[in-house]
């Protein structure tokens, strides 16, 4: 049994075809299908069903394959400790950043860690938070940055900051003339939301439901983006809640719209995750120092209450 096969069959579960698998592999087909069947013949048994279209496990597959990642995760760290003896922080590094953190912390880090650490070659992915889960669990990301906890036992989390929700108020509002609101004050029935699928829109739903008895029934209007709920609060459709820095770069006539919370604020915290197996933590480190320099400039906020997403 080696190592290579073990990878081999991994492919060909996540694929789900040989050919696509040999792809990704960057062998022939009938290399990867020969290692595979000499893995099954040493085993005596199937690990996959080739009569299914797509190909799947076998029962003993699934068992095989839950293995097989790990064993394949620890024969990286080989090179992991390696890399730190060395004091080596380079290779390909795959990162995971939520939608609504994405367009405003990016931007504020990328060019400072390209510059410090450019021997990195980061690939970087905006995905939802069930995604960014997903693949951390599948070996498919090193890291992500997304709002906490997770409560995921397979994921550390590091704290990077405590973003709060600001107000967005457009002058029809009935809370427009108040200097600062209160969580109290909120209305699910006037707020502009996030579709489904967006952990903050989970974080306001929570913060609303914590004083009032309110279903997703009462939804009235979604968007896929928060600069579209900009939009649409400024034509008076409803007010909306913003993650602080989305409020960093907004026009000066918009800023006039924002209202910050009665202390203690509501607010989200940001994560850097990655999976417990701890793999290239020279480079998660590095990102650390790196977020967490530049982000403590920008938020100055120290009295906040985090809202967690809604339990499912």
């Amino acid at each position: 049994m080696t190592i290579t096969q073990l990878y081999y069959v991994l492919a060909v579960a996540e694929n789900q075809n040989f050919t696509k698998a040999a792809e990704k592999c960057f062998v022939t087909q009938p290399t990867l299908s020969m290692q595979i069947q000499k893995l099954e013949d040493q085993l005596d048994v199937l690990i996959f069903d080739r009569t299914k279209k797509p190909i799947e496990l076998t029962d003993v597959g699934k068992k095989i394959v839950t293995q097989a990642r790990n064993i394949v995760n620890e024969s990286y760290r080989i090179q992991d400790i390696v890399d730190q003896q060395k004091g080596f922080i380079g290779g390909e590094f795959k990162l995971g950043i939520i939608p609504t953190i994405m367009p405003t912390l990016l931007p504020m880090f990328l060019n400072n860690f390209i510059k410090k650490h450019p021997k990195v070659k980061l690939k970087i992915e905006e995905l939802t938070t069930e995604e960014i889960i997903s693949r951390i669990n599948d070996g498919h990301l090193d890291a992500a940055i997304a709002a906490t906890p997770l409560e995921d036992e397979n994921i550390k989390e590091r704290v990077l900051y405590f973003e709060p929700f600001v107000g967005y108020i457009p002058k029809n509002h009935r809370l427009y003339n108040h200097k600062k609101i209160d969580v109290s004050e909120l209305d699910i029935d006037d707020m502009l939301l996030l579709e489904d699928g967006h952990c903050f829109r989970d974080g306001v739903i929570n913060l609303c439901k914590a004083f009032k008895n309110q279903t997703d029934d009462q939804f009235q209007l979604e968007s896929g983006s928060i600069e579209t709920l900009i939009k649409l609060s400024n034509e008076g459709l409803g007010m909306t809640l913003l993650p602080y820095l989305h409020t960093i770069d907004i026009n000066e006539k918009e800023k006039e719209n924002l209202h910050h919370f009665n202390e203690p604020s509501p607010a989200r915290e940001v994560s850097l995750i990655y999976h417990k197996s701890e793999l290239k933590m020279q480079i998660i480190e590095a990102l650390q120092d790196v977020i967490s320099g530049v982000i403590r400039g920008a938020i100055a906020f120290q009295n906040v209450k985090i809202i967690s997403p809604l339990p499912k």
